[in-house]
């Protein structure tokens, strides 16, 4: 049985793949997932965006667990 995750996209990264939520198979990783989204979105390649996953930034690969929720967020401004 394959596992769903679901994405929440937010800002820029919503408006730039007119989603701003979305479900994609389940990935081993952050570096999977990562590459997953700019298959199925290549106008991420040309975005700035953060992963977080269960309310944490991602640095690095990260395994994604099971249910995770997942996080597509815009750069944030300020200093």
């Amino acid at each position: 049985m394959s596992n769903t995750l679901h994405i929440k996209a937010f800002g820029m990264v919503a408006e730039k793949i007119g989603l701003s939520d979305l479900s994609m198979d389940h990935s081993g990783d952050s570096a999977e997932l990562l590459a997953a989204l700019l298959v199925k979105f290549p106008e991420l390649k040309t975005l700035k965006f953060t992963l977080a996953i269960n309310k944490k930034i991602v640095n690095g690969n990260q395994e994604v667990p099971e249910n995770a929720e997942i996080a597509l967020l815009p750069p944030f401004s300020g200093g």
